[in-house]
């Protein structure tokens, strides 16, 4: 079927709503007094560490806080030093760069695969004798290889951190993303669940947990009891409660998300030149975004195509435009080395992410399909 263009509607690359739940679980706090962190976020936090099947989950107040935090907390257990190496991906947000030099730890990044998460055999010819924490990213809503990376991490000693910001309700395997080591979330304006700002680490192990915490209320276990130097990393109990009521519908908006993908794909199919993603074997994603690419054998550039949506109302990403140390702010850098990593250069000069949230639905899967035929017959 075919509509009119007076039918046609602007379809952002993301869409929040909150919903009555979450208004009254924002006015309870109001009500209560209890503005900071206080028992709303210990509810999130069960409810996070119920769907990971963590021992422990940690809330913080971005997912970058909880990179910093989980790396900053090996560091004070010993199990880091200064200088110690971090293997990750070439191919994510400047967050898991930045958190990793926080730490005082040094980088290396591993090309990707066509999955667009760290590769398992890149990976392994990174590591070397300062190699401490092997840190894969968890991109699109798509776990990283978990059966590949957990043996490689085992095999050499190496301690796994997952960047999970984009993959909460994600399965390697069967087992939840943060579930493989320290997870850490992000509860960003634009991730699947939101808080408008707000993070979590997951972890089975007491130590790291008890770190965390110390680590986000100024080292203290007790009022003014300081064991540790620490920050300032707390989540606020209205923020909680924004997250706490949309994670009680992750189910359902990642069935949304998951029934638009299939419908994008189906769409989408046979056009020359643009790859669709994938759900590899032993994966299920939670469609954070749906990112095709846009090859040398299509009729427009990516950039193009990008323009081409965006006149017709259709909003896109590209993440990410280059790798993620290619800044003149990390030139240089003593803590960072980069190596070739040729799969991660082309996708970062063909990707883009079209709307796949729970909103679009199927006229909008329609919509978009339409507009991007129509751009690369």
């Amino acid at each position: 079927m075919t509509r009119s263009s007076a039918a046609l509607r602007r379809i952002p690359i993301s869409q929040v709503a909150v919903g009555p739940e979450e208004e009254e679980l924002v006015l309870s706090v109001l009500r209560s007094g209890q503005l900071a962190q206080g028992p709303m976020v210990a509810r999130l936090e069960e409810e996070i560490s119920a769907i990971t099947g963590a021992r422990h989950t940690v809330a913080v107040s971005s997912g970058t806080t909880a990179l910093v935090c989980a790396l900053l907390a090996l560091r004070h257990t010993g199990r880091v030093e200064p200088g110690d190496e971090v293997v990750t991906s070439s191919f994510t947000f400047v967050a898991t760069l930045n958190a990793a030099i926080q730490a005082g730890l040094g980088v290396r990044f591993a090309d990707i695969g066509d999955d667009y998460c760290m590769a398992a055999g890149s990976a392994r010819r990174l590591v070397g004798d300062r190699t401490r924490v092997l840190l894969p990213v968890h991109l699109y809503g798509l776990c990283a290889d978990m059966e590949a990376l957990a043996p490689l991490a085992s095999e050499h000693g190496l301690i796994v951190v997952e960047d999970a910001a984009q993959a909460l309700g994600a399965t390697s395997a069967g087992r939840q993303a943060g579930s493989h080591g320290i997870g850490c979330f992000s509860l960003y304006a634009t991730k699947n669940v939101a808080a408008g700002e707000g993070g979590a680490i997951t972890t089975d192990d007491d130590e790291i947990a008890r770190v965390c915490r110390l680590l986000r209320n100024q080292g203290m276990a007790e009022r003014y009891r300081y064991e540790i130097v620490g920050h300032n990393f707390r989540l606020t109990d209205l923020q909680a409660a924004v997250a706490l009521g949309q994670l009680r519908r992750l189910r359902a908006l990642t069935a949304a998300r998951r029934t638009n993908a299939a419908l994008l794909a189906e769409a989408l199919g046979g056009i020359d030149g643009l790859v669709l993603p994938g759900e590899p074997a032993g994966r299920r994603s939670v469609w954070h975004q749906f990112t095709v690419r846009v090859t040398g054998q299509a009729r427009l550039s990516r950039d193009e195509l990008a323009a081409r949506l965006e006149a017709a109302g259709i909003g896109t990403g590209v993440y990410y435009p280059r790798p993620v140390y290619r800044y003149p702010c990390f030139e240089g850098h003593p803590l960072v080395r980069t190596d070739p990593v040729p799969t991660c250069e082309q996708a970062c000069a063909q990707v883009l992410s079209l709307p796949v949230h729970p909103f679009v639905g199927e006229d909008g899967v329609e919509q978009i399909a339409t507009e991007v035929r129509r751009a690369l017959s």
